[in-house]
């Protein structure tokens, strides 16, 4: 199978407000919008795209209707450390502090409205038992 895009979908009970969620603080903006979809990409690059569904929505089977959970979404950014300033400066909570990681991110996780996490992530240099490793 060779895909042609690829992008997660959120199901969630608030399509508008989660949409606006991303387009405020990731840089998302709107490419197609209605009550029960909004297809974002993100402003920076056309590659990275983000589908937001109301999680009861008819075109989703019975059995696997509701919200989204167990779900982490990661961006990789040039600058983890402003965009972290950013997320506090905007009172998003933060579920874990800005840090370096061993296995080579600098990295934080905050959360959306619909309770999806985010981990923001710099890669950087490995370091200890994870030295030389190819990841």
């Amino acid at each position: 199978m060779k895909s042609s895009q690829y992008y997660p979908v959120l199901m969630v009970n608030d399509v508008a407000g989660i949409s606006a969620f991303y387009q405020t603080h990731f840089r998302f903006k709107p490419m197609f919008e209605n009550d029960w979809y909004a297809h974002l990409q993100s402003s920076e690059d056309e590659t990275v795209n983000l589908g937001i569904l109301d999680g009861d929505h008819g075109t989703i089977p019975e059995v696997g209707r509701g919200r989204a959970g167990g779900v982490l979404l990661n961006f990789e950014v040039a600058d983890v450390d402003a965009v972290y300033a950013r997320a506090k400066a905007a009172g998003l909570p933060i579920l874990l502090d800005l840090k370096d990681e061993a296995f080579g991110q600098r990295h934080f996780i905050t959360r959306d409205p619909a309770g999806v996490l985010i981990d923001v992530i710099r890669p950087i240099p490995m370091t200890g038992e994870f030295a030389g490793q190819d990841g």
